[in-house]
């Protein structure tokens, strides 16, 4: 498939929301800019303009002329700025504070005795009645093994707050709150202690450094409270563990008993993304005061660019959590389908993209040619007249030169009014393109796919009888309109649909690999369902979040990596429930190695984007599978040591693994450190033909992994079998030593090393396979990504 231009991308990337979703196409240009702020010797401001700098303190080494660290911090601030005032102290996921400074006051602050770095804060953004059946967790006996001790497991949630009055918030028939839980419910505007219960057991909010950005929140339009103003907050905590709600759904669509995927959980907000935005000193301060309360999950559906660890105060923070044994599950970014899009990708992380459900909402297309055509919408109101309506490109309705993406403005009222207007995707917000034509005077919009969506169809509440179709059709519907006389159009609403196959497939939005930071980490882990997903809504806002739009619902059905991100969350939580001694690294593996990647038909799963089979580049170990999980024979483990190694192997300093792990720590001379033995469930094996390592030399490239297996079941015997995901490429010889691993006892551990010898391949190759161990009952899949650079 034709790739889209990394400009254009990024451009569309900025402006187009997947149905009200604000992450749901990240915006990479924002983050490119923000990674040339890193260092302020590389720009240069008004010196009076002050920004927002998180400062990490070199804990250890704390003069003796302090009695504690809040002295210590305010006197170094004071050093070198009489008017700055801390915003935040950081506890847990960094020793230090956030502060607003002018760029020589943030240069003179770097260099005094004990600060460890001053780094500017950086702005990130936003990256359900069916998918528990889908995902096999709607037998009574998998319920029953899920349940352990659930109802003793708190998913915490960093977002834009909770709707409490939700149905999916009842805590009929939970326990107390579990003791370990140590945080509180937040008093603000619109919000009171009273409205958490047992099953909302906190809200917090967050806002000290979006305010310092962009001045006091404006109360007439969003509540400086918990309250969630948006939507996506109430919608991702109610997919990670919202109760059961009978009769759930959005205007009639998806009806049915809405859940989330640990019903039994306790849920735990933190608002630390507002109208304009989530930044890094308020997400900082979220992750600490969730590690403080005593979350066991956390669920974090904000992405931003690629940095190096040491740098990404996000990457800083979710290494806290997972060291105080909290699982962090985060969106993989909605930059698909263009390769190497990723974001969230520290291997301490759950990284998760999206894939679709079986389940669809269809709306017919009938032309006046007799051809007809089905896509998707979730219009629910007045039916245009039956009769044949005619119908109009609009970028023959438009003076501008973006006029065929029905951008505000653009479209000329006698050209289009009583027709039905055919939009490009991209550009701007889906749903907005309908209210451009309704103002236009249009009576229908036919939403088109080009190449860079393909068949990739996510439906919306539209303001006006609309439909989204995927691209082929799309291409024979402006055939027909550009070269008919008169060509007309009737439309249909089908309601909802269930059964649709293939499912799932890899959105196309979805961002893919390879992992560009670290290119031996496969990343994303694993896929979930993240297309049309329905789950609890704001009261705040209507269902597409336009100001227009004045519709009130109690649910949404929205789309991104926001959403799987939760599904994943909440899975997580099940595991914890049912095994509370497991390492967020061990549930991260149960999840990884018993993910499927095949239909019953035994095809691949496949990429909407292309039509073809997706890749582990795509779709990572492949779609969770959490009845399977729940007992998965064997896990991939990992410890604080093993990622403290993984930094060796980065060469990393003393002081930049100091400033990732808060910890000191000296690589020893004496050991060869190495990425490729990160006990990670994914093998990412890149060749550089260019140096000869990957064959260039005439001879075969070898390298070779390691990796440790737990049991974590009954007694016994694993044999490794290796298969490639094209019978026909046997490119790369894979050899596995030892070839079978014997258990006598739960927890015992068992290492092995895989060798991997590739011939010359040219620069761009990519291939796959797996290695799976297996005893009969259990299958322990890992995925291998090869790619010649």
């Amino acid at each position: 498939m034709k790739r889209m231009p990394k400009t254009k991308l990024a451009k569309t990337q900025m402006v187009e929301q997947h149905h009200g979703d604000k992450m749901n196409m990240l915006i990479f240009g924002c983050f490119q800019i923000a990674l040339l702020l890193l260092f302020s010797g590389r720009y240069t401001i008004a010196e009076n303009t002050k920004s927002t700098y998180i400062i990490h303190m070199d804990k250890f080494n704390m003069p003796t002329s302090f009695n504690n660290h809040l002295h210590w911090y305010d006197s170094s601030l004071k050093s070198v700025s009489d008017s700055a005032e801390m915003l935040y102290t950081y506890k847990h996921v960094a020793h230090g504070f956030s502060t607003r400074l002018t760029t020589s006051e943030a240069e003179l602050l770097a260099k005094q005795p004990g600060v460890l770095s001053v780094i500017p804060e950086v702005r990130y953004e936003l990256h359900t009645t069916r998918t528990p059946e889908f995902l096999g967790l709607g037998k009574t006996a998998t319920l029953s093994l899920a349940s352990g001790k659930q109802s003793e497991v708190i998913v915490g949630v960093l977002d834009t707050g909770v709707w409490p009055e939700l149905k999916s918030f009842d805590d009929t028939g939970l326990g107390p709150v579990p003791s370990s839980w140590k945080g509180e419910c937040e008093t603000g505007k619109n919000f009171k202690p009273s409205n958490c219960n047992k099953k909302l057991i906190g809200a917090r909010f967050l806002a000290k450094g979006y305010e310092a950005a962009f001045g006091p929140i404006d109360e007439k339009t969003e509540s400086k409270s918990p309250r969630d103003d948006d939507g996506h907050g109430s919608h991702t905590s109610t997919t990670a563990a919202g109760s059961a709600v009978a009769g759930a759904s959005l205007f009639g669509f998806a009806n049915g008993t809405a859940r989330g995927m640990a019903t039994q959980a306790r849920v735990a907000t933190y608002k630390v993304c507002w109208l304009g935005g989530c930044f890094t000193s308020d997400i900082a301060a979220g992750i600490d005061k969730a590690i403080q309360d005593g979350v066991n999950i956390l669920s974090m559906s904000i992405g931003g660019g690629l940095m190096d660890y040491y740098k990404d105060t996000v990457g800083i923070g979710t290494f806290a959590a997972m060291a105080h044994g909290i699982l962090v599950s985060n969106s993989a970014g909605n930059g698909g389908p263009s390769q190497a899009t990723l974001s969230n990708v520290a291997p301490w992380i759950t990284t998760v993209g999206a894939g679709t459900i079986d389940r669809d909402f269809p709306a017919y297309i009938t032309l006046g040619n007799g051809k007809r055509y089905t896509g998707v919408s979730l219009y629910k109101g007045k039916l245009p007249p039956n009769s044949p309506l005619p119908i109009v490109y609009a970028g023959n309705a438009s003076d501008d030169s973006e006029g065929n993406l029905c951008t505000k403005g653009s479209l000329i009222p006698k050209k289009v009014t009583g027709k039905f207007v055919i939009c490009d995707r991209g550009g701007n917000p889906r749903v907005e393109k309908g209210v451009v034509v309704k103002s236009a005077g249009g009576i229908g919009m036919i939403l088109a796919n080009s190449e860079d969506y393909g068949e990739e169809l996510v439906a919306d509440s539209y303001l006006l009888p609309a439909a989204a179709l995927g691209q082929k059709a799309s291409n024979e519907l402006k055939k027909y309109v550009l070269s008919a006389p008169n060509p007309t159009a009737k439309i249909a609403f089908g309601g909802t649909q269930l059964g649709v196959q293939p499912s799932p497939v890899v959105a196309a939005f979805s961002s893919r690999g390879p992992n560009l930071l670290t290119p031996k980490i496969l990343k994303p882990d694993l896929i979930a369902p993240g297309v049309n997903i329905l789950a609890g809504w704001t009261g705040a806002v209507g269902p597409t979040g336009l100001t227009v739009d004045t519709r009130h619902v109690a649910f949404n059905i929205i789309s991104g990596t926001s959403m799987s991100c939760p599904h994943v969350s909440g899975l997580a939580a099940l595991l914890k429930g049912a095994h509370p001694e497991w390492s967020p690294a061990a549930i991260r593996s149960a999840l990884m190695t018993t993910a499927y990647r095949t239909y019953k038909t035994g095809q691949t799963i496949k990429d909407i984007a292309t039509g073809l089979q997706a890749t582990p580049f795509d779709y990572g170990a492949g779609h969770v599978d959490p009845v399977a999980a729940l007992d998965p024979g064997l896990v991939y483990d990992a410890t604080v040591d093993d990622y403290l190694n993984f930094f060796c192997a980065l060469n990393y300093t003393s002081f930049q693994i100091k400033l990732t792990t808060k910890r000191e720590f000296t690589c020893s001379k004496r050991k060869v450190y190495r990425v490729e033995d990160l006990n990670y469930p994914s093998f990412a094996v890149p060749f550089d033909t260019a140096s000869g390592l990957g064959g260039g030399s005439g001879r075969p490239a070898t390298v070779q992994y390691k990796r440790i297996l737990t049991n974590m079941g009954t007694p016994g015997t694993y044999n490794v079998s290796v298969s490639s995901q094209s019978p026909s490429d046997v490119s790369v010889q894979i050899v596995v030593q030892p070839q079978t691993l014997s258990f006598r006892e739960l927890y015992e551990k068992k290492g092995y090393t895989v060798t991997f010898s590739s011939p010359s391949k040219p620069s761009g190759t990519t291939s796959f396979a797996y290695l799976e161990w297996s005893d009969g009952k259990h299958k322990v899949t890992s995925p291998i990504a090869f790619s010649w650079t």
